[in-house]
């Protein structure tokens, strides 16, 4: 793996660019996210799989940022976007660690006539057959991916498919000066980031892309020309 170039700023937009998308994910489930100097934070307990809390700031302050999150029971989660955290005598353990990555819009002029396997979700039917797909194939017991998410500007969910079957998809969600790609999945095959970083391109000229990824998915992502920028870690009360 390449070997993480931490550039402070460029984790910032990306960190921030992943807060704004992780309000707008709860927005539509009706939780009003908040927030602070350094951090975004949500009163009431968020969707499955998204984090309570997002640092946006390395020295972030924990005590603030724990009494903005429901921590009644287990599962409240934090996303420490610098790795710079230790909430162990909080009640958390680690549950990930992941990599920032990037791509500045240059990468977009490499790939630029992939991408036509790509199509945007725009009706519910689909992104719900997306949904499931992106679940591994089964309903989820509570749906993550609602049909207000269609509606928002700065938000795109985009499909591959095999006659009616999704088998890849991602989110591109555009804030703080750059797209974010996020949920990104491939039932069959490597997921495709040419053709994501194209497509993303297309609808967002001129962006860097931002997003996160580990193990051999970060690794994919790297041999296609997208960087290291550091790590994050996201933690999960027991």
């Amino acid at each position: 793996m390449e070997q993480s170039t931490r550039i402070p700023e460029r984790v910032e937009a990306a960190a921030r660019n992943n807060a704004a998308w992780c309000d707008a994910v709860c927005r539509t489930h009706g939780i009003v996210g908040e927030y602070g100097p350094d951090r975004w934070t949500s009163l009431k307990r968020t969707p499955p799989l998204y984090p309570d809390a997002i640092t946006l700031a390395p020295a972030a302050s924990v005590p603030a940022m724990l009494d903005h999150v429901d921590r009644t029971g287990p599962g409240c989660s934090v996303k420490d976007s610098f790795a710079t955290l230790d909430l162990t005598a909080y009640g958390f353990r680690v549950l990930f660690d992941a990599e920032w990555i990037a791509g500045d819009p240059a990468l977009r002029d490499r790939f630029a006539t992939d991408g036509a396997a790509w199509s945007a979700v725009t009706t519910p039917e689909v992104l719900d057959r997306w949904a499931r797909a992106w679940g591994g194939g089964t309903d989820p017991a509570a749906p993550v991916f609602l049909p207000s998410l269609l509606a928002l500007d700065d938000v795109r969910v985009f499909a591959t498919f095999a006659d009616d079957d999704v088998i890849a998809g991602f989110v591109a969600n555009r804030a703080h000066g750059c797209v974010g790609v996020s949920n990104a999945f491939a039932l069959d095959d490597r997921f495709d980031w040419r053709g994501c970083i194209a497509t993303v391109g297309r609808v967002w000229p001129g962006l860097p892309i931002v997003g996160y990824e580990s193990g051999t998915d970060l690794d994919d992502a790297l041999a296609q020309g997208l960087v290291a920028l550091g790590p994050l870690r996201v933690w999960a009360s027991v």
